[in-house]
């Protein structure tokens, strides 16, 4: 079983035992997620005609997705931390790297620090960057310190100090002090978390950490229980950023893993339907919720990762600073408000209804128009049929609300306000699809366009058309595809050391002692898991190293040949060869005579878990097109067909216009394109006069 809890909708998926994929999508109960995971059981067992109870006995494994921690971060509503630095770096999270777009921008102020500087606390004592002690820590300030945090009513403390990665003899002093005289507050030591060189990348992940852990290991503990409750018995698994899961326990340890959890593993889905599909392996996928919009990258079937994840603007938001799926993330759902700014002009988003009240026609009191408005204004939406006909929608209400808000003042009739409210969000969804294509030298052209999300149906063609994409891919379980790809994840971990070495003078023992030193962390981590006959027994170990060319400021990750305690035969050479052919297809430069300059040595883990099949349960009754109705296309009113997902089969080719109803989604075909049903029940969509992608 695996669950994503977004902002809008709980998505559950559940692989039956012949391996076949059934959801169910149930809204969001605002904090407490095993009331909506509870709803949308209820509605799993009535359909397979059992009970929520005996459906989690059953379970082996619930791997869980949560906004919880992203939501916390960006709204600035985790609990009261303090920040522990060396003495005289107080600025760490607010200088960040540079804290302006523009270096010469002097007018602009610098952002809030995550950590406010009155609770930032300056601690005596100095390392060297060779780790040798400089200056001694200081026992009555470090005890004084830990009296300020506790008056301050910090729940938390996140520590980083100057070369700590190095000697962390300081930060574990401290920390020896905090059990001794503040033992209820929870604590963060940067070399344990993440002891990477750069100062402020090690700060900020130590800072988000501390601060997430009270409310992540609260969140999951009462989850647990909850679940334990209703009759589970199985192993509880969080998503990860990078695309993977950990133990509950385990995430309670590092909680900042568990941020972008649920669009971390969008991509793990989309590249699996993309290969049965389409058999591509350039992807661009994107996941529509009711509160974001989520676009992410798969090159060569590699789905991207970065340790540059901001959490807001680049350079003024707060960097993750570990290794986490490349996504970009806009306020641009389907319960995203339209609204007019002060020169006139129709805005869409960021702000979301959200699940409560949610838009207008879900009649819960909303009064500001949404997306899903504008849908069911269009036609795209029958309001007898949302969720299965769970939810009956409220059309007039929904064409009052844009009458009022956004036809009367533009001028404008309902219908073509509708039509430039859903215009404004493709906007910006294309935009952002370009952010992480076209800005960074990948041609969209080149890529299958695979849509997700209860809302990505609705606009899956015009974004192709206005891509270039001659084919995209809508999966069956698209409106649950994050919930997909949690159950086609594995156990994923990740550990890492510094060692700076050039290869120009390549340490070989100092680069071996420390890779052994990894290996044995990965092998703990792997002795520590739960026994389990979900996990099997293949476990790979794979190295890298961060690299660069001397005098660069970032850098690139490249493999590791390295097995059984030793490099391999030639690894300086395959490094270097590695390093200079990901700069070009990176870059599109390289400096083929340069030595490279090794930073940051990394270990991963990856304990694999068994995978359902990609198939759901399809009806295949006789007869495809139930009905006609009116709906609006690129500004034009015409008769479509309303073709009931639930009656198609392998093979069948609806063309357009029509409207593929599915329970937790709906797929929109203008005139331009036909949809064919794939052998495992996704829509193959061509989109005419466009450029065959993947």
């Amino acid at each position: 079983m695996s669950v994503d809890t977004g902002g809008t909708f709980t998505d559950v998926v559940v692989a039956d035992r012949e391996g076949a994929l059934v959801s169910a999508k149930a809204p969001t109960r605002a904090g407490n997620a095993w009331e909506g995971i509870n709803d949308a059981l209820e509605i799993l067992s009535a359909s397979a005609r059992t009970t929520a109870s005996d459906l989690l006995a059953r379970c082996t494994t619930l791997s869980y997705a949560t906004t919880l921690a992203t939501n916390a971060i960006l709204t600035a509503s985790a609990p009261r931390t303090a920040f522990v630095t060396t003495e005289g770096f107080p600025d760490i999270l607010t200088l960040r790297h540079g804290g302006r777009p523009d270096p010469f921008d002097f007018a602009t102020p610098f952002p809030r620090p995550y950590i406010p500087r009155s609770l930032t606390f300056e601690l005596p004592g100095r390392m060297t960057a060779e780790g040798e002690e400089l200056k001694p820590f200081d026992d009555e300030a470090a005890f004084s310190i830990c009296g300020f945090i506790g008056e301050a009513g910090c729940r938390a403390a996140a520590v980083c100090l100057l070369w700590a990665h190095a000697n962390p003899a300081h930060e574990l002093a401290f920390a020896a002090v905090m059990r001794d005289h503040a033992p209820g507050v929870y604590v963060t030591l940067s070399h344990e978390l993440n002891p990477v060189i750069r100062e402020y990348t090690r700060a900020s992940s130590t800072a988000i950490d501390a601060s997430l852990k009270p409310l992540v290991q609260e969140h999951l503990a009462a989850l647990a229980a909850d679940l334990t409750s209703a009759g589970f018995r199985g192993e509880l698994l969080v998503v990860t950023s990078a695309g993977g899961c950990l133990p509950a326990r385990g995430m309670m340890q590092k909680p900042i893993y568990s941020v972008d959890s649920g669009p971390s593993v969008a991509p793990v889905a989309a590249r699996a339907y993309a290969e049965a599909d389409a058999n591509a392996r350039n992807v661009i996928v994107y996941d529509t919720g009711g509160t974001s919009f989520d676009v992410s990258l798969i090159r060569n079937g590699e789905i991207t990762l970065t340790r540059d994840r901001w959490l807001g603007p680049e350079f003024t938001g707060h960097l993750l600073g570990i290794a986490a799926v490349a996504v970009h993330s806009i306020g641009a759902g389907g319960g995203s408000l339209a609204w007019i700014d002060d020169g006139g002009l129709l805005r869409v988003g960021p702000q979301s209804a959200g699940a409560d009240p949610g838009p207008v026609c879900y009649g819960r009191g909303g009064v500001r128009p949404t997306v899903t408005d504008a849908a069911v204004v269009s036609g795209y939406l029958d309001p007898e049929y949302f969720l299965g006909g769970r939810l009956r929608l409220d059309a007039e209400a929904a064409r009052s609300a844009i009458e009022t808000e956004i036809a009367r003042p533009l001028g404008l009739t309902v219908e073509d306000a509708a039509r430039a409210l859903l215009a404004v969000a493709d906007q910006a969804m294309i935009g952002a699809i370009k952010e992480i294509t076209v800005n960074q030298g990948v041609d969209p052209r080149e890529c299958l366009l695979v849509a997700g999300g209860g809302a990505g149906g609705f606009n899956v063609v015009n974004v192709a058309r206005e891509l270039g994409c001659g084919v995209a891919l809508v999966p069956r379980a698209a409106a649950t595809l994050s919930a997909v790809g949690a159950q086609l994840s594995d156990l994923v971990a990740d550990f890492s050391r510094s060692a700076v070495m050039s290869t120009a003078e390549f340490d070989t023992a100092r680069a071996e002692d420390t890779l052994l030193h990894l290996d044995r962390m990965l092998a703990a981590f792997v002795s520590e898991l739960p026994s389990s006959d979900a996990i099997e027994s293949t476990v790979e170990h794979s190295f890298a190293v961060e690299a660069r060319y001397p005098d660069q400021v970032w850098d690139l990750r490249v493999p590791v040949p390295y097995a059984d305690g030793h490099l391999g035969s030639g690894a300086v050479a395959q490094i270097v060869d590695s390093f200079h052919d990901l700069h070009r297809r990176t870059f599109a430069v390289s400096d083929d005579t340069s030595p490279i300059e090794c930073q940051q040595w990394t270990g991963a883990v990856t304990v694999h878990l068994p995978k359902p099949g990609l198939a759901v349960r399809l009806g295949g009754e006789e007869g495809g097109f139930d009905r006609l109705r009116n709906v609006w296309f690129d500004g034009n009113c015409m008769e479509a067909r309303i073709v009931a997902g639930s009656r198609l089969t392998a093979g069948d080719v609806v063309v357009g216009p029509a409207i593929i109803e599915e329970v937790t989604t709906t797929v929109v075909l203008p005139p331009v394109a036909s949809a064919e049903v794939t052998s495992i029940g996704s829509y193959l969509i061509r989109v005419w006069g466009g450029e065959q992608g993947g």
